[in-house]
């Protein structure tokens, strides 16, 4: 990390804010609430966090406009947005794309292409007639299979593979241990035992799609699995044969989508969620986290639930059954006034 990032007044030019207070302080380093020291740059997104970065030892505050009180305790960073701030500070303490260049012990087949500038690290692999564009990073250990592309300004950290025939578009990060183009999960019952059904497709990624480290995305029966522009994928995700997910997409850990689910644009899927496939969910979708999609979903509404459904529906369903005691109760006290009556 850089020993100072700069002035609290050129942060601020960076990121289009402005200062309240003294702009000349500097930053060195930035800094949850809990672990700030001083010299950090801490954020708050609310009221509650806020109180708590005013109070703690960093030298300035990162926040929403609107959340300013009129005299803070120390020099604040106002911005539109403190959490699209904070990302392009991180940006600031990333590490630097590594340098074009190939490890002695990077392997390229015959009928390869790898871009001049594009970088190979220790032990990565490049199949026969693969192609690796311009400024792409393949860190070490990473596999790209036969005939599999690999677009401009992609990187592909530690042991993240492309398998045989796979499309990466442009600007693609694949995290350590990520797999596209596994094969697909496919069986048929022949003679009493299961015989593996041939997947032959391949997977297709568009541009600044990520995929987090030890996520697989299977390679299709036939035709292709695809995964649109823009769409992020946490660590730990199944992504089966034949989905088809659209563009913007975000999914959260531990999620599986069983082969042919079909996701449209902006879709927002919370961890540990399990789609049962063949189904088709429709763009603008929020799914709660430990959700079971068994079904078709429409455009724009959240769900949730196993079977997930409409999310209103869902609390008007709990509320029901936390009543459902009462009721009883009181049926139970209506049948003994009646018995009651009877006898008498």
């Amino acid at each position: 990390m850089a020993s100072t990032l700069g002035t609290l007044d050129e942060l601020a030019a960076r990121v289009g804010g402005r200062v309240a207070g003294d702009g000349a302080v500097r930053i060195d380093r930035i800094a949850a609430v809990d672990d700030a020291v001083a010299g950090a740059l801490t954020f708050a997104t609310d009221d509650r966090y806020l109180a708590g970065a005013l109070a703690s030892a960093a030298s300035a505050v990162l926040v929403d406009e609107g959340l300013a009180p009129a005299e803070p305790s120390k020099p604040l960073l106002l911005v539109p947005s403190a959490r699209v701030a904070l990302a392009s500070l991180l940006q600031m303490l990333r590490p630097p794309r590594p340098a074009a260049g190939r490890h002695p012990t990077a392997v390229v087949e015959d009928g390869a292409a790898v871009a001049d500038d594009a970088h190979l690290g220790a032990h990565t692999y490049v199949g026969r007639d693969a192609v690796v564009g311009a400024r792409a990073v393949l860190e070490a250990g990473a596999y790209v299979g036969a005939r599999a592309r690999v677009g401009a300004d992609s990187w592909l950290r530690p042991q993240s593979r492309v398998m045989d025939d796979c499309v990466l578009g442009e600007r693609v990060a694949l995290f350590p241990g990520a797999t596209i183009g596994s094969e697909g999960f496919g069986w048929a019952f022949v003679d009493g035992r299961l015989e593996r059904i041939p997947q032959v497709g391949n997977v297709v990624l568009g541009d600044d799609v990520e995929i987090g480290a030890n996520t697989c995305v299977d390679r299709a029966q036939t035709g292709s699995t695809t995964i649109g522009d823009g769409t992020k994928i946490d660590n730990l995700v199944q992504i089966g044969h034949n989905c088809k997910l659209g563009k913007h997409d975000a999914i959260a850990a531990l999620c599986g989508l069983a082969g042919t689910t079909v996701l449209g644009d902006y879709v927002r899927v919370a961890g540990m969620t399990g789609f049962k496939g063949h189904i088709t969910v429709g763009s603008r979708v929020t799914v709660a986290g430990y959700s079971q999609v068994w079904g078709d979903v429409p455009d724009g509404i959240m769900v949730s639930g196993a079977p997930a459904i409409e999310h209103r529906e869902r609390l008007r369903k709990e509320v029901t059954l936390r009543n459902l005691p009462k009721l009883i109760a009181r049926v139970e006290a209506l049948e003994r006034a009646a018995e009651q009556t009877k006898s008498e």
